[in-house]
Parts: C-alpha cells; structure tokens; sequence
C-alpha cells in the first residue's frame, strides 16, 4: 500500500525527530532546537538582526553586501560608463553656500517646496540647526550616526530628478523622433552619482526598519509628483532640484565643520570604503571621513549649478551646454568639472556660479 494517505504519517514521524524553534524577537531570532522525545535541548543561540532604535542605522552591518561583485565565470568587475571628473583639494575646499535669489512666481513655488520638504526632513530625521550663539538641547545635537541616517534619507531621495528627467525626455525623443540635444545623458548621470553617494554611506551603516519603510514612501511620493510635474514643467522642476541641492551643500557643510571642530570623533581616523576610493580616484593620503564629505558636497554643488543652468534655458530647444562641442576650442562653456567657466553667446542663459552663488 503505497498510498500518499500512508506514507505520509511516516515522513512526519520522521521529521519531528529534531526541530528548530525560531522565536523572532525585537532584537534579533532566537534559535532552539527541539526533540520531541526527551524535550528541549538546552542550545540556544541568537541571531542579531537589526537595531532596537528602527529609525537609526544599525550598530554594525548585518548584511554582508548591498551589491556583491558578479559570481559570474572569468568577470572580474562591471564598468560604468560614467567616469567621474577628478577634484583636487583646492576646488573641494573652495565650495561656498550659495543662493540664486528667486525672480518670477515660478521661481517661488521652486523654493517654498523645497523649503517645506527640508522642513519635513529636518523634522524626521530630528535634526535642528542652531542659531548663532544658541546652544541646542542634547536631543538635537548631531552624532556620527544621526548624520548617516540624514545623509541616507537624503540621498535615497536625491537620485530621482534626474531618473525621472532623463526618462520623460527620452520617452519624448522617441515619440517626436527629434534628437535630445545632450540633455538625458547628463540627467542620468546626475541620477548615477546620487546613487553612488547612497551606495557608499551604506558601507557606513545600515538603515533600521523604519527607515527602510520612510524610504520607499518618501520614493513612491516623490517619483510621482515629479513626474507630473515634469510634464507640466521642466523648467520649474529643474529651479525646484537646484534649490534642493542648495540644501543638500548646506548639510554636507555643516557635517564637515562638526567634523573639523571635533565634535565626530568616531570619524577622525574613518577611512572612506572601497567603493568611494574607487568612484571618485581619491588619492593616498586624501581617503579620510572628511575627505569623503568634500567629495560629496562637490558633487552636489556641481548639480545646484547644473539644474540652475537648465532652468535658465529653453527647455525644447537650447542644447546642453554640458554636452557641446564648439568649432572654436577656446569658446570657454560649462564643464563637468567644478572649475565653473561662463560660456559665451547663451542669450537665454544665466550660469549660476558655484564660487559666487551669482547669476
């Protein structure tokens, strides 16, 4: 009788020789083995998984890698197609906080939303910067880890505009079989770069499960209203991203002067990951902590100029001027570099510079 009916009582039987108890506690998953005959085996062991504080970043990294390298025969790596310019020192450490003064009404709707989302930022992240002379309560003083967490939020957030930008106007290329004019490889590059900043903080820390959750709502919110508003508006996203990346070199700021002033010491001897060094071809001697945050805030002081720039232009019409070649070589334009040069002839241009914060 070899019925389903009978055989499987006996696989049952066989299977309750030995379990396991997995209790998931808030802390982690308690492990204990079982046998049915003589009890519980006096075995148990712990598996830490995640924080007990959900928002903060966890104490150490649990997972071992966010994105290992390919298992893949006879590939030694995956190359990007965007190589990314080199900084020296000077140029890192000669980025100002700056602001384009808004002049017309669509300029103000650009800035009052970015300030409400800083607003909100600034609220769940438990962040509040003080005024001068002020003192602020222990609640709102910055450690290494609630500047990880912040710089996650933000950088999980940032690396949409110029995903959605890039996307909208490839899908608008093919629909009118016109040529982009250099505009969607600099977006998608924009939206590259923010992920790398995202990706290499994760080497630093990992998000807790809160976060995790604040991430895909922020991302699910964010994605669409920019995308609408992208197709009502470029020119008022791209105002809109400028003033944000404004924000975003206030924050890398502040974080490097709290760093300079002592006040991170867990970040004073913090070599910057692998991942980073390789990025951004950091040079021996220039792979600390803080010389990460000087790349970082580069960066996002190049993207305040880029977006500012856009707005200023056409948006069906005007080239890229990232993107142009000129029959005279000495014509100067904008580079991807951070050596800002004010290129010539763009009667409907106003380059926003990142030394001055001047038109």
């Amino acid at each position: 009788m070899n019925t389903l009916s009978t055989r499987a009582p006996l696989r049952a039987a066989a299977r309750l020789q030995h379990m396991h108890l997995v209790v998931r506690t808030y802390s982690g998953i308690a492990v204990t083995r079982f046998n049915p005959t003589c009890g519980v085996e006096n075995r148990t062991s712990t598996l830490s998984l995640t924080s007990k504080r959900p928002i903060s970043s966890t104490p150490k990294n649990q997972i071992e890698e966010y994105f290992p390298a390919p298992q893949t025969p006879n590939v030694k790596a995956v190359k990007t197609a965007w190589v990314h310019p080199v900084y020296t020192e000077a140029q890192m450490r000669d980025i100002r906080i700056a602001h384009r003064e808004a002049s017309n009404w669509s300029d103000w709707i650009a800035l009052g939303t970015v300030r409400v989302f800083r607003w909100g930022m600034d609220t769940v992240t438990g962040y509040r910067h003080p005024k001068p002379g002020q003192e602020l309560p222990a609640k709102f003083k910055m450690t290494e880890q609630k500047w990880l967490n912040r710089f996650i939020f933000l950088e999980s957030v940032a690396g949409v505009p110029g995903m959605v930008g890039g996307m909208l106007r490839h899908l608008r290329s093919l629909r009118k079989m016109k040529r982009d004019n250099g505009w969607i490889e600099t977006l998608l590059e924009e939206a590259f770069n923010e992920r790398m900043h995202l990706l290499t903080f994760l080497k630093l820390a990992e998000p807790g499960w809160f976060m995790r959750l604040m991430v895909i709502g922020a991302q699910g919110v964010f994605f669409n209203g920019f995308f609408l508003s992208y197709l009502i508006s470029p020119r008022i996203c791209h105002r809109f991203v400028g003033y944000l990346e404004e924000e975003a070199v206030i924050t890398y700021t502040r974080a490097i002067a709290e760093l300079e002033e002592g006040n991170l010491p867990e970040w004073n001897n913090l070599e910057s990951p692998e991942i980073a060094v390789k990025y951004w071809r950091m040079p021996e001697g220039q792979r600390t902590m803080r010389d990460l945050l000087l790349y970082v805030r580069a960066d996002e002081a190049k993207h305040r100029e880029v977006n500012h720039t856009l707005a200023n232009l056409k948006q069906t019409y005007d080239p890229n001027p990232y993107q142009i070649e000129y029959t005279d070589p000495n014509i100067s334009h904008p580079t991807k570099g951070i050596d800002n040069l004010k290129p010539e002839g763009w009667d409907r241009q106003e380059i926003f510079s990142v030394e001055s914060g001047k038109k």
